[in-house]
Order: C-alpha cells, then sequence, then structure tokens
C-alpha cells in the first residue's frame, strides 16, 4: 500500500502556562515496510486528554514525561491497512496508545480489538474508554456512592464529569454539577437530567450558590478541579464524606506553587475519606465496565456528547482547548 504523506505532532517545546500551537510542530515522517508479524494501522479518531499537560513537563509522574521533538502518543482508535499479523486481518478495528498521528506499524502487541458494535468507534476514546471508566470506578470503587446520596461534580459538563453525572443519577443520586458557561449548565439540566447547576464563572460566591443547590449537604464530592472548589466542597461535605480525586485541571497550568485549602481541618472534624485514584490501576475491570456501560447505552441511559476537530494539524488547538472551555463532552480529533 503505498501512502504519500503521514503525518504527526511533536512537542518541540515545553510549555509555561496554558499551551500554545508554537509548543507543537507537525512532522512529516515515512512509514516502515511491514515486517513479519507486523501491522499497518490508520488512526481514524484520536482523544486529547487534561493529563497530557502533566506529560509536557520534564518531572517525575505517574507516567514518563513526553520527550521534546519527538511524537506524542495517547489514545486513539483506527483500522488495519496492511497485515501479516494472522490475529489482525485487515479490516480490523483497533484502539491503541498511539494517537497524535495518522499512519503507524506495530507488532500488534500495543492494540486491542474494538468488539463488534453498533456504538460508533469513537465511543472507546470516550464514553466506554478511559474517561467512561473512570468516572464510573471514581464513583463506584473510589466514592462508593449509594442511593439517595447528593453528588457534587466539578467539570461538570467534560467527558468525565458528564459521565459522573449520569452514572450518579441511574444510582438514585441527588446530582449537582458546577460548570463554566450558560451553555454547558443547560447541556447538564436539559440532557443529563442533574437536579442543579452552579455556573463558578458568573456566581460572586461559589460556596454559597454549592450551599444553596445542595441543601442537605454534599456526600461524594468528584474531584476534576480542585483549588477553590476543593475548599467550598469541604466546608459544605457531610460526616463521613467520601472525596474521590480524579483530577486538578485548575493547578495543570501554573507558573508557580498555589496555596492548598485552607480548611483541611474539615477532614477531621467530618471525617472525610478523600482518595485520588488513577485509572490504569484498575484496568483489569475494564470488560466488565464495557459490559454494563454498553448495556445502559443502548437502553437509552447514558448518551455522549462530542467536541470534534477535523484533521491531525488540528490536534493541538483540540488539547489547548481543554484548558479554555472549548468542550462539551468528550474532545475529539477526527483523523482524514
Amino acid at each position: 500500500m503505498y501512502i504519500e504523506v503521514n503525518r504527526e505532532i511533536q512537542l518541540v517545546s515545553r510549555p509555561s502556562g496554558i499551551p500554545t500551537s508554537e509548543n507543537f510542530g507537525v512532522v512529516t515522517t515515512p512509514v516502515d515496510v511491514l515486517k513479519d508479524g507486523e501491522v499497518l494501522i490508520k488512526n481514524s479518531w484520536m482523544s486529547v486528554d487534561p493529563y497530557m499537560r502533566g506529560r509536557m513537563l520534564e518531572r517525575k509522574s505517574y507516567i514518563e514525561p513526553f520527550a521534546l521533538n519527538e511524537t506524542l502518543s495517547g489514545g486513539a482508535v483506527g483500522q488495519v491497512m496492511e497485515s501479516s499479523n494472522p490475529q489482525f486481518p485487515v479490516g480490523s478495528k483497533v484502539a491503541n496508545m498511539s494517537g497524535w498521528r495518522e499512519y503507524f506499524t506495530t507488532d500488534g502487541a500495543d492494540l486491542q480489538p474494538l468488539p463488534e458494535t453498533e456504538i460508533p468507534d469513537q465511543a472507546f476514546l470516550g464514553v466506554l474508554g478511559m474517561p467512561g471508566m473512570t468516572a464510573f470506578t471514581g464513583l463506584t470503587k473510589i466514592a462508593r456512592i449509594k442511593e439517595g446520596d447528593t453528588v457534587f461534580v466539578s467539570a461538570a459538563s467534560g467527558a468525565v464529569g458528564a459521565i459522573v453525572c449520569q452514572i450518579a443519577k441511574l444510582k438514585g443520586c441527588f446530582v449537582v454539577g458546577s460548570v463554566g458557561s450558560e451553555e454547558k449548565a443547560q447541556y447538564l439540566k436539559a440532557e443529563l437530567g442533574v437536579d442543579a447547576v452552579v455556573n463558578y464563572k458568573t456566581t460572586e460566591n461559589l460556596q454559597e450558590s454549592i450551599s444553596q443547590a445542595c441543601p442537605q449537604g454534599i456526600d461524594v464530592y468528584f474531584e476534576n478541579v480542585g483549588g477553590e472548589h476543593l475548599e467550598a466542597a469541604l466546608n459544605l461535605m457531610n460526616d463521613y464524606g467520601r472525596i474521590a480525586v480524579c483530577g486538578m485541571i485548575d493547578q495543570y497550568n501554573a507558573t508557580s506553587p498555589q496555596a492548598g485549602p485552607t480548611n483541611l481541618s474539615q477532614i477531621i472534624i467530618k471525617k472525610l475519606t478523600i482518595q485520588g485514584f488513577i485509572i490504569f490501576d484498575h484496568w483489569n475491570e475494564y470488560p466488565a465496565f464495557v459490559t454494563q456501560m454498553t448495556q445502559w447505552i443502548q437502553q437509552g441511559k447514558v448518551t455522549a456528547k462530542e467536541t470534534v476537530y477535523e484533521g491531525v494539524e488540528q490536534a493541538p488547538d483540540a488539547f489547548i482547548g481543554l484548558f479554555t472551555g472549548k468542550n462539551i463532552g468528550k474532545m475529539l480529533v477526527k483523523l482524514s
């Protein structure tokens, strides 16, 4: 198969603050000739996710940082175009972690076959992928929600938050979400059926607004933001409340250390449980999650909104848009 050009996105400089387009470069690369046992994959969809921002810093973390002047990596789904590996015949659809590029060759060890389903392929980067699994695990395993809980969700219209809201409603909870625009607030109320919404960008007092939205206090806080949201939630938690810490996007682009909450004593006073989690530690439970989530989707109990940029060259703008409120639901890049 002759491929005229393969385009990839590299990190050419490390961002300070919110990333800019100058931190990224589009390069063309040759496609390797297949060796025995290898396959050629054409990516059709790729994901950009907030956790990638941490990998752009040269520091120790739970995952290796991105190297400069090398092609970035991330979740993607694609199709086998050529194959010398009987496990992956031509036409097979697969998930992989070799996003930020249009084509790549592999021996197949890093590929996961997509199941036969009428659900669109890109769902395996969102509601049926890492964001959906994160929402499900954070609520059911980390926060241990139960019927009747009041659940507060920050960044509630994002890829993870929107799924959190829906699962919490399915579990019989009173659900309140925090968002940054009226469009996102309407999405939560009209499409996801949440009980109340706080617009943190227009409120004059975040804690007071959350308090009014949660008249019975907060039993579970699904933390995606940090900062002022965490401080407000700590003051409003009920005794024996649980906080599942998924992310703290409020700090990802900080250029200096950020002050922590001034009210950590609430953890003792209210006997709170706070647990951070990384979804890769729970991936052995992914098959069971897919079975449950697929059922909910087919029953119309869970829906997933997407914000789509087109073309691999648009991937940096899509990624930057995560930090400027451009997405509702999952941010995706559709590759040509």
